[in-house]
């Protein structure tokens, strides 16, 4: 194979993962947008839950956050 074939051949993989790449990106984008909908479901269903839900999350990062930050002052 010369060099002018090998490139043909890098150009050609190039674009099969990029034309892949998109399909995902698409389907993930999908998927989140489903996940969306069924949270305010969720949210709209169970509001107290939902705030408490949320304050948990909020706690448990900040929570982590705050140890990273710790840890690297150290």
């Amino acid at each position: 194979m010369n060099k002018k074939e090998a490139k043909k051949k890098v150009e050609t993989m190039k674009n099969n993962v990029k034309v892949f790449a998109q399909k995902e990106l698409a389907k993930a984008k999908a998927e989140m947008a489903k996940a969306g909908k069924k949270v305010e479901e969720y949210v709209k269903k169970n509001p107290e839950k939902a705030a408490i839900i949320s304050a948990g999350i909020g706690a448990a990062l900040g929570a982590a956050i705050a140890a990273l930050i710790v840890r690297k002052k150290k």
